[in-house]
């Protein structure tokens, strides 16, 4: 049991990690390229997740929840990259 727990924290770090190193490619490529054919593919995506994000006010104390994923092709591909090193691991 512990031994197949331990099998998927390691799936989704290295499926985290492969997220965000394409998310961080994808970053450095918006930096580096000029608007054109190859920027558009690799670059324009789309964002999941709560805009606005929810707050609960309760008066003394404030809880304010929110996420968004944005995910590009370079994303999916570090993703993809990452489930396969934990294949090859």
């Amino acid at each position: 049991m512990a031994n197949l727990q331990r099998k998927g924290s390691m799936f989704l770090f290295f499926t985290l990690l492969g997220g965000i190193s394409g998310g961080i490619l994808s970053e450095i490529l918006d930096r580096f390229t000029s608007a054109g054919f190859v920027r558009d593919i690799f670059l324009k995506g789309f964002k999941i997740g709560l805009t606005p994000p929810v707050t609960i006010d309760l008066h003394m104390l404030a809880f304010t929840f929110g996420f968004t994923l944005q995910v590009n092709l370079l994303t999916l591909l570090g993703v993809i990259l990452g489930i396969y090193t934990y294949r090859q691991a």
